[in-house]
């Protein structure tokens, strides 16, 4: 019988294919299959994420649930970005826990389960020629990463410490992995990196140059392939090629994640971001004057180090002026390993959690607005998920999310779709050709 596992994922999108490449070489050379319940499962994996604190403490309550509910021989394996700076750390304070997996070493997965306390943390080991199994979680779409680790400095960021310098993924082996996934029935690609847009940069051995929009193309010209998206692009490198090229490739779908994370200049300065609050608006009028119809969501820190009210204002002026279809929003935490954790000019508690409050407040107003104007309004949508009350749900090409009524049939399949009806997150609308 094959073995079972059980995988949780927490964090971004990159932490989900991180963990779709686990489970295939899992699969592959290990004979495992994925399983629902922690408690039939051989190995237990938890995919970490060390953006915010929140999720580091909940690591270690997860582990502990997970070590009581599991079987007396099943192995309890901790990966991602946590482990990568955390190490050895984990199993001091959790010494039931097998192996321990840093995010830049994914590759590592069948090594380390025969590996009793294994702790392989390395940011700087390269992944970006390995060819991982195949495994995707949907069939319809697949996530691609073309490239590893950030280069980055903002000073709030514990990524480049987690991930490690930036490397680019060789462009073959992104259209190989492309065409292979078109090929077993995805319709929808989204290319993933800490800074997309940035692609190019740094290759680990002789590659053509090339660039972001260069690579877009090439993507595009796949046969069977209808959309491409991608996260997160760095608002520093979008310059007018790329959002000309946004615009004009039909495959690509027309949202576009535009990290601000303050609205205020010298808060930027401060977080070491490379733009000013000008520059971020002045790349969304050109992008707007390009697609007037395209959906902009963003992140947002409020109460960062130093950041007083009027920086605050500068914030929520940019968010009446943008007027984002989504926002993730978070108050400053510091984390380790990071410039601003030095700082001590800290916001208290309570404005920011009144800055956070005000914030989303006037997001969800704008949302509210902006959602009574979609009504009637007809998309073209890609149904992927099933939802609860026989609803098929996707998403039309500016990222807006709508369901219908409908079964497993519409699964997989393009629909225009007119919206009879508005609500702050997903749509209701129903199928017109």
């Amino acid at each position: 019988m094959s073995k079972k596992l059980y995988i949780e994922t927490l964090g971004c999108a990159m932490n989900e294919r991180d963990s779709e490449h686990m489970i295939a070489e899992l699969r592959e050379k290990e004979d495992y299959t994925l399983t629902s319940s922690m408690e039939e499962a051989d190995l237990i994996l938890i995919n970490t994420c060390s953006v915010r604190e929140k999720p580091v403490h909940k690591l270690f309550s997860e582990l502990g649930y997970f070590n009581k509910v599991k079987k007396d021989d099943a192995k309890i394996g901790v990966c991602g970005c946590t482990a990568s700076h955390l190490g050895e750390e984990i199993i001091k304070r959790a010494p039931y826990v097998s192996f321990v997996l840093g995010a830049r070493n994914v590759s590592k997965i069948t090594e380390v389960l025969h590996k009793p306390k294994a702790v392989e943390t390395d940011i700087n080991y390269d992944e970006s020629l390995y060819a991982f199994s195949d495994f995707r979680s949907s069939p319809y779409k697949a996530y691609i990463n073309i490239s590893i680790g950030c280069d980055k400095s903002c000073t709030f960021c514990i990524v480049p410490k987690t991930r490690g310098e930036e490397i680019s993924i060789p462009t073959d082996l992104i259209l190989q992995e492309a065409q292979k996934a078109v090929n077993s029935g995805a319709k929808e690609v989204f290319l993933l990196g800490q800074n997309v847009n940035n692609y190019g940069r740094r290759f680990s051995g002789k590659h053509p140059k090339t660039n972001f929009t260069e690579l877009l193309r090439k993507v595009s010209e796949i046969e069977g392939l209808k959309r491409i998206r991608f996260t997160s692009p760095h608002p520093f490198h979008m310059d007018d090629e790329f959002l000309k090229e946004f615009a004009a490739n039909d495959k690509i779908c027309k949202s576009m994640h535009m990290p601000l994370q303050s609205g205020s200049t010298k808060v930027l300065k401060d977080m070491k971001r490379g733009y000013t609050k000008e520059w971020f608006l002045n790349r969304v009028e050109k992008l707007r004057s390009f697609v007037p119809d395209v959906g902009i969501s963003t992140d947002i820190i409020v109460a960062f180090p130093g950041e007083s009210e009027e920086d605050f204002e500068d914030t929520l002026d940019v968010m009446r002026k943008v007027r984002f279809n989504q926002i993730f929003s978070f108050k400053y935490s510091p984390r380790p390993l990071t410039e601003a954790a030095e700082f001590t000019n800290t916001v208290d508690e309570e404005t920011a959690s009144r800055r956070l409050t005000t914030l989303q407040k006037l997001h969800n107003d704008i949302v509210d607005e902006k959602n009574k104007e979609l009504l009637g309004k007809t998309y073209e949508v890609y149904f992927e998920e099933l939802k609860e009350g026989y609803f098929v749900a996707g998403r039309s090409d500016n990222n807006t999310i709508i369901k219908v009524k409908g079964s497993e049939e519409l699964l997989g399949e393009f629909k225009k779709v007119k919206i009879t009806h508005t609500g702050r997150t997903i749509m209701t609308g129903e199928i017109v050709e």
